[in-house]
């Protein structure tokens, strides 16, 4: 089968598509037949080995080479994908053959694939019946930390909520899912997202080129720092003397949950929930997907057609 390999951690020049071969699923594992997966901001950064700045930066560093690979990515990569199952183990129970499904793979990765092995009691559940296999491809990873650090600070109906960031997938999701939960949305993102913004259901919105953080005024029960740019300090002017700051950067992250994954999809089937999608690319072309997350410009997600 097809795969993406990386010969060294570095720039998207160390990747490159190859022929592996197709795995065999174990007693409890599922084997999935990819049909599109997403390249998220954790994919690039576990590509590039960038943990970030600083002390946690270095110790990030360190723990992405003891998980993936000392010298160079062990496994192939790729954290999110969309497909069919093709195979089931003897022990498995909750998928069968034919079951279309979308998944986070954590740290086995292997999204960037024609064919992934997962354990069933993996982040996995049937993508939601509206949804192409693109569309749903984009769902897990925004979707998943959305609901995570909003829910954790206490988003909840007729709450104040200002996400900073809107644009990415993190960002697209996390207006979405806000607005869902009942909140009053403010976002802030560049002056080529605010209509995409508004589109989403966020009713302030602040073009952060035109009003910088420490210029905007309120009191917001939540502020969500969706891209890891604010911090806390930065940002306490805008907390509600009961309110909470969270934020994607650091080491805490969303739990993968099969159970996140069918509320997503129902929210999707609903209505309450729309895929972004900036960009799609075959998997021969990862290296011009990941130079394009890399320029971060990027608007919603992209996505890897596999098959």
């Amino acid at each position: 089968m097809k795969a993406v390999i990386a010969k060294s951690y570095g720039n998207p020049e160390v990747l490159s598509v190859v022929e592996v071969p197709k795995p065999t699923p174990k007693n409890n594992e599922i084997l999935i037949k990819v049909r599109a997966a997403s390249l998220n901001s954790g994919d690039v950064r576990m590509r590039a080995l960038d943990g970030g700045d600083g002390i946690k930066g270095f110790i990030a560093k360190i723990v992405i080479r003891l998980l993936v690979g000392i010298i160079k990515p062990k496994r192939i990569p790729g954290s999110v994908l969309a497909g069919e199952v093709v195979e089931v183990g003897n022990e498995v129970t909750r998928f069968k053959v034919g079951d279309e499904v979308y998944a986070m793979t954590g740290f086995s990765f292997g999204a960037f694939a024609e064919y992934c092995t997962l354990p069933d009691k993996r982040a996995i559940a049937l993508k939601p019946k509206t949804a192409s296999f693109e569309e749903a491809s984009t769902l897990p990873f925004g979707g998943t930390t959305a609901l995570y650090f909003l829910r954790k600070a206490g988003t909840s109906k007729g709450k104040k909520v200002l996400i900073y960031g809107s644009t990415g997938s993190v960002g697209t999701s996390a207006v979405q899912v806000a607005t869902y939960l009942g909140a009053e949305v403010t976002a802030v993102c560049g002056p080529d997202g605010v209509e995409l913004t508004k589109e989403l259901g966020a009713t302030t919105i602040y073009n952060y080129k035109e009003t910088p953080i420490e210029k905007i005024e309120g009191a917001f029960d939540v502020v969500f720092d969706a891209v890891g740019k604010i911090s806390r300090d930065a940002a306490r002017h805008l907390i509600a003397k009961e309110g909470t700051y969270v934020t994607v950067a650091g080491f805490d992250v969303a739990e993968e949950g099969s159970q996140g994954l069918a509320e997503l999809a129902e929210m999707y089937d609903s209505g309450n929930l729309v895929a972004i999608i900036d960009k799609t690319f075959d998997l021969d072309e990862i290296i011009e997907a990941n130079r394009h997350v890399d320029s971060g410009r990027k608007k919603g997600s992209v996505v890897i057609r596999i098959a």
